[in-house]
């Protein structure tokens, strides 16, 4: 599922300013020219409204200014690590390019290879170029165990033009949205989400809240959340990141970009970005672990081709519940786990965006989750994308054995929290 643009009226981004990048020494006269006309979005805004619940952060950083470790790559040396991007080494494709597996020699040793992920970024001019800065702005300066590292970036000239490339840490699992395919071989066990589900909201409540200032990703969906060797889930693809509102300012008013299903309907109707935009695609996300099903898929009969209309009617009744459970997942001891999970999906899907949770809350739910559905059913992690057992499912239609029935004081309380919120 691709991002693209949404646009609506006359709305447009504010003046976008130029921030340098540190340590990129090596490009070009021509790139310090382009990024001086075009600059970081994630730096250009237009804030409106005072804010009641105000935020941490005195003034927004110029993240340009901050100390980064980023390498700085050239074209002949990305060419020797992708076998000159060959199709054989692509990895996939996205809407800014293509991506490529890749080996660079170690700073810590040079005798030894590292495996890394590099994307090309195609040449569409300036749209594509403000990603690029903005990926180099942000992963530059952010770390956490569950966003993916940046490595390094090359922007230098060729016979060809301007050539813009990121180097990434290589995750060898793929991405989440992959393994929830119907496609795929290796579906992902349920403790295995729980897992991820915890791991993406590490990610998003670092972004929000841990540090001196709030970046919003804007792009939360299972193909920007990848999995490295240990099956850990990590934020990725941080080109329509932004940062949140300065002191006493509500929200930001922006071009509305992102995915279509995980998009925030007040965002999509407004262009009014905060940070519970990423709160409410977080809980559409949960709501794709519970399924196994895409946000919008066209493939679909009509009534089921968009999962949040097609789940409703299944939310108030605990016996028609089962029916949304991805079938192929064992689900003798879920369904309780699978029903808590629907009910912070639901108070992240609440229309007022005020009054959806902030991720740190929603990460202590979730953690809640994970650690009761560890304790009761422990399961082992999947060895990697190659080896995988056949998935024991159910069919939707079975009838519900003694021993899956929902325990009544559970499900009475579930029923009240769905009744208060998106439907």
């Amino acid at each position: 599922m691709k991002c693209f643009p949404f646009y609506f009226g006359e709305k447009k981004d504010g003046p976008k300013s130029l921030q340098s990048i540190s340590g990129r020494s090596n490009i070009s006269t021509t790139v310090e020219a382009e990024m001086r006309r075009s600059g970081s979005e994630l730096n250009s805004m237009d804030a409106s409204d005072t804010s009641t619940d105000s935020l941490r952060r005195n003034a927004f950083p110029s993240l340009s200014q901050r100390p980064s470790n980023l390498r700085v790559f050239t074209v002949p040396e990305l060419k020797t690590s992708t076998k000159s991007f060959s199709r054989s080494m692509m990895l996939g494709e996205g809407g800014f390019g293509c991506v490529y597996k890749g080996l660079i020699k170690s700073v810590d040793d040079p005798s030894t290879r590292i495996e890394v992920a590099v994307k090309q970024l195609g040449r569409r001019g300036i749209q594509g170029h403000k990603e690029w800065v903005t990926e180099v702005n942000v992963l530059g300066i952010v770390e956490h165990p569950n966003l993916v590292k940046l490595v390094g970036y090359c922007a230098d000239d060729d016979e060809r033009g301007i050539q813009r490339l990121l180097v990434y840490e290589y995750m060898p699992n793929r991405s989440v949205e992959h393994h929830l395919s119907p496609r795929s071989e290796t579906p992902l066990p349920w403790n295995r989400r729980l897992k991820i589900a915890q791991d993406a909201a590490r990610g998003l409540t670092y972004l929000h809240e841990e540090m001196d200032f709030q970046i919003i990703f804007r792009d939360f969906k299972s193909s920007n959340i990848l999995l490295d060797e240990q099956w850990k889930a990590k934020l990725s693809d941080f080109g329509l990141a932004r940062l949140g509102p300065s002191d006493g300012l509500t929200h930001v008013s922006t071009a509305v970009v992102g995915t279509m299903g995980y998009a925030a309907p007040e965002y999509v109707q407004t262009g009014r970005l905060t940070s519970k935009s990423d709160v409410w695609s977080y809980g559409v996300f949960l709501y794709e672990l519970i399924t196994g099903r895409r946000p919008i898929d066209r493939n679909r009969p009509k009534g089921e081709q968009k999962m949040l209309e097609w789940i409703r009617p299944y939310l108030s009744d605990g016996r028609k519940f089962q029916l949304i459970l991805d079938p192929r997942l064992e689900r003798k001891h879920l369904f309780k786990s699978a029903q808590k999970l629907a009910v912070i999906a639901n108070k992240c899907l609440v229309r007022n965006p005020k009054n959806r949770p902030k991720m740190s809350e929603v990460l202590q739910m979730v953690t809640q989750v994970v650690e009761s559905s560890v304790s009761t059913n422990p399961q082992p992690p999947l060895k990697g994308v190659v080896a995988s057992e056949e998935p024991s499912s159910e069919t939707v239609n079975k009838k519900i054995t003694m021993d899956q029935q929902p325990d009544c004081n559970w499900l009475r309380m579930w029923r009240a929290k769905f009744l208060s919120t998106w439907l």
